[in-house]
């Protein structure tokens, strides 16, 4: 009884803690789809050519990119490209020699200042 009732207050309180995390689509605070990696958040927003992934710490407090590397692979149907992004403020940066269309597959490679590094999939809406 007691081993059951400790169990049931330890998933009370990490409940909390794990529905923060939980994985799926998420929207961001500009509408584009967000995945947690290398200890933030990262948010894309396609626009035309320009690719812009905001990033954000746990508190959803947006972060200063200075220092950071990235960049995007862009798979639609059998074209694929890379292309680097690079630190604008809280945003990093990149632009396609082409609109982007919607459907396409995103990988994600982004390094952090403090040298965390991480990938996720995204498609654009």
């Amino acid at each position: 009884m007691l081993k059951r009732l400790t169990l049931a207050i330890g998933l009370l309180i990490a409940g909390p803690a794990l529905a923060q995390h939980a994985h799926g689509i998420q929207k961001g605070p500009n509408g584009g789809p967000l995945e947690d990696l290398a200890g933030v958040h990262a948010e894309l927003v396609v626009s035309g050519e320009k690719l812009n992934i905001h990033v954000f710490d746990e508190a959803g407090k947006p972060v200063d990119t200075a220092g950071f590397t990235g960049s995007a692979m862009l798979v639609s149907g059998s074209e694929k490209r890379t292309i680097q992004l690079s630190p604008a403020g809280q945003t990093l940066a990149g632009q396609a020699p082409a609109a982007i269309p919607k459907g396409t597959a995103v990988t994600l490679l982004i390094k952090t200042a403090a040298g965390k590094s991480g990938q996720a999939k995204f498609t654009t809406p």
